[in-house]
């Protein structure tokens, strides 16, 4: 026979191993929750509310067709001549501004199918569009990013282009130990496929 004491201690501990809080604590959206838009974090917002890149040009950062944003930051070590400056902000400015409109675009569009979910009231037609909306949005706002990394290259001689990969970290060092400067280093390691 099973001492009561015993009985309670065992059935305490079902209810511990086996609680939905305890569980729920092992999720990696633990905290997502109270997001304003569960699927872009204040982080995200705010890049996107300020034209930041967002990641979104990675494949032509990582192969060697830099970005306006960058060269400006590093004009005077890239040794950019006064018409390279200002021609590289121009292509800035014009990003920035279209990046910043896009960016309102798909904040609204993850607005609107966060309203949805919430109000609890979703159908596969209304699904089906606002998910159209926010991935237009999306592939805008990568375009805009991605189409002044593909212009930029013309502006730089290659030995400034070379220069540009060194002083940014791509020269063959380990990019999840050596994340380059300007970058957010968790999204940057997500990026890479880093652990």
């Amino acid at each position: 026979m099973v001492n009561p004491q015993m009985r309670i201690f065992r059935v305490l501990i079902l209810i511990a191993c086996c609680s939905p809080t305890i569980a729920a604590s092992q999720s990696p959206y633990v905290g997502m929750e109270s997001r304003e838009i569960k699927s872009l974090s204040e982080d995200d917002i705010n890049q996107l509310r300020n034209g930041a890149g967002w990641g979104l040009a990675l494949p032509a950062e990582l192969n060697g067709m830099p970005g306006p944003a960058h060269v400006l930051e590093l004009q005077s070590a890239l040794n950019l001549s006064s018409a390279q400056i200002n021609q590289i902000q121009a292509l800035f400015d014009d990003m920035k501004k279209d990046a910043v409109l896009a960016g309102e675009q798909l904040i609204t569009a993850e607005r609107d199918l966060e309203a949805m979910f919430a109000s609890g009231s979703v159908d596969e037609l209304t699904l089906k569009s606002l998910l159209s909306a926010a991935e237009r949005a999306r592939a805008e706002l990568r375009f805009i990013h991605l189409s002044q990394h593909y212009k930029t290259p013309a502006i730089l001689t290659n030995e400034q282009i070379r220069l540009y990969s060194q002083l940014r970290g791509y020269s063959g060092n380990d990019p999840c130990i050596n994340v380059p400067a300007g970058h957010n280093p968790e999204m940057y390691r997500k990026h890479m496929g880093c652990n």
